[in-house]
């Protein structure tokens, strides 16, 4: 089955630091665009961060820009965002998705993972 697996949430104080592993399994990432959403209680699903199959990046929220960064390590088939100077307001179940192209669409990804929880909190 093709899958994409996110590992490395957890609970972090504001001003901390994780990284978000997104492992591909039964397909090869490097045709593949990964983008990083976010779902916090009571919103819809956030498009945050993207990198395209040739390695591109985008950030799609303001609020991330200048500490989030999303890289791809094709040889290992994982993507990673690194999240910087968290803030409370982070916290939510972050998900990343696979399509053919970057997108801050939910409906334009194929293979999404079952998420990973990041809390900020002190």
């Amino acid at each position: 089955q093709l899958q994409v697996v996110e590992s490395g949430g957890g609970l972090v104080q504001p001003g901390g630091s994780l990284r978000l592993s997104c492992a591909a399994s039964g397909f090869t990432l490097d045709y593949y665009a990964i983008g990083w959403f976010r779902q916090a209680p009571g919103k819809e699903r956030e498009g945050v961060s993207c990198i395209s199959s040739s390695g591109v990046r985008i950030n799609f929220a303001d609020s991330v820009k200048g500490r989030f960064t999303v890289s791809r390590d094709n040889a290992k088939n994982t993507v990673y965002l690194q999240m910087n100077s968290l803030k409370p307001e982070d916290t939510a179940i972050y998900y990343c998705a696979a399509a053919q192209g970057c997108s801050r669409y939910v409906w334009n990804f194929d293979y999404w993972g079952q998420g990973t929880q990041v809390t900020v909190s002190s």
